[in-house]
C-alpha cells in the first residue's frame, strides 16, 4: 500500500523568488496592524479593565437591543452586551461600582431581579468581578510575559546558532504577534487571559517551526559551502516543507473543530491560535529565512578559516 504524501519528495519550490514581494506585503500588513491597534484599541475583557461580567441564559431567544435598553434603564453605567454561544445566552459587562464587593453584589442582584421580572425563566449563570488594581496588574504582567518570552527566545537562538538567526527569530515573532493583535482590534473580539495564553502559544509554535528551518539551513551551510545562498535556503525550505505542512495542517484541523463546536468560552483562544499558526507558517518561510539574506549571511559566513578550503559534496 502506497503511503499518502502531502508533499512529494522531489518538491523544489523557489520560495526566495518572492521574498521581496513578501517583504513589502508583510511590512504593509504589520504597520497597518500596529497602527490600527493603537488607533482603535483592543476590546479588553474584565480581566484587564476591571468591572463585572454577568452571564445570563434565557428560556427563549432575546433581542439584544431590547435587553440593552433594559439594562441601560437601570443607570448602572455604560453596559456592553454581547451574544454568548447562541440567541439565548448573553454576556453583560458593567463597570465596577464604587463601594467594593458589597456594591458589586448589590448590582448583580438588581440585574438578576430585573432580568427575571421581564424574562421569565432567565437564569444568571455566573458573575465575575475584577477590581481596577487587579486588572491593571494582570495587563502589565501579561505584556511582560509576552515580551520576556520573545526576548528569551531570541537570546536562546542567538546562542544556539548565530546573532543573525536571533534577529530573524525576533522579527518573525514580532510579525506574528502584531498581525494577531491587528486581527483582534479589527474584529473587536474580546481580549482576556485566554487570549494572552494564545499569544504565548503562538510564540512557542512560531519558535518551533523557525528552529527546525534554521537548523536545516545551518546544516546545509556547512554541507554545501560553495552553493549560492538563495538556492541553499530554497533547498532547506523544501527539505523541511513536508514537516511544516503536516504539523500545521493537523493543528489547524484540531483548532477548526474547537472553533466550530467547542464551548464559547474558549473561542477567543482557539481562533487566536488558529490565526497564529497560519501566520507563523507563512512567516517561518518568508520572514525568518529571507532575513538571513538581508543580514548578509553567506555559505561560508560561519566556517573557520581551515574549513573553507575543504571540498564540498555535490547537492542531491
Amino acid at each position: 500500500m502506497k503511503l499518502l504524501k502531502l508533499v512529494p519528495e522531489n518538491t523544489n519550490i523557489d520560495f526566495m523568488r518572492w521574498r521581496n514581494l513578501a517583504l513589502v506585503l508583510s511590512l504593509i500588513a504589520t504597520i497597518s496592524s500596529v497602527g490600527y491597534t493603537v488607533y482603535r484599541g483592543l476590546n479588553l475583557g474584565v480581566d484587564f479593565v476591571g468591572g463585572q461580567l454577568i452571564r445570563v441564559s434565557f428560556a427563549q431567544p432575546v433581542d439584544v437591543e431590547q435587553l440593552r435598553s433594559k439594562v441601560d434603564s437601570m443607570h448602572l453605567g455604560e453596559a456592553s452586551i454581547t451574544q454568548f454561544g447562541g440567541p439565548k445566552s448573553f454576556q453583560i459587562r458593567l463597570p465596577k461600582p464604587p463601594g467594593g464587593d458589597a456594591a458589586a453584589n448589590k448590582v448583580a442582584t438588581s440585574v438578576k431581579l430585573e432580568v427575571e421580572k421581564d424574562y421569565p425563566g432567565a437564569k444568571i449563570e455566573s458573575v465575575d468581578t475584577v477590581s481596577g488594581k487587579v486588572s491593571e496588574e494582570l495587563a502589565d504582567n501579561s505584556a511582560l510575559a509576552i515580551a520576556f518570552a520573545m526576548l528569551g527566545i531570541a537570546i536562546y537562538i542567538w546562542f544556539r546558532f548565530e546573532w543573525q538567526f536571533g534577529v530573524g527569530a525576533l522579527l518573525t515573532l514580532a510579525h506574528d504577534i502584531a498581525m494577531t493583535l491587528g486581527f483582534f482590534a479589527f474584529t473587536r473580539l474580546q481580549v482576556d487571559l485566554n487570549v494572552v495564553a494564545a499569544f504565548l502559544t503562538i510564540v512557542g509554535y512560531s519558535l518551533n517551526d523557525t528552529v527546525v528551518i534554521y537548523d536545516r539551513i545551518r546544516e546545509d551551510l556547512r554541507k554545501y559551502r560553495r552553493m549560492a545562498i538563495l538556492p541553499l535556503i530554497n533547498l532547506s525550505l523544501n527539505e523541511t516543507l513536508a514537516r511544516t505542512v503536516v504539523t500545521s495542517l493537523t493543528v489547524l484541523i484540531a483548532l477548526g473543530v474547537l472553533m466550530l463546536i467547542g464551548p464559547e468560552v474558549i473561542f477567543g483562544l482557539a481562533i487566536a491560535i488558529f490565526l497564529g499558526v497560519l501566520i507563523g507558517t507563512y512567516s517561518s518561510i518568508y520572514i525568518s529565512a529571507p532575513v538571513l539574506v538581508w543580514l548578509g549571511v553567506k555559505p561560508d559566513s560561519f566556517l573557520k578559516a581551515d574549513e573553507k578550503d575543504v571540498p564540498e559534496p555535490e547537492a542531491a
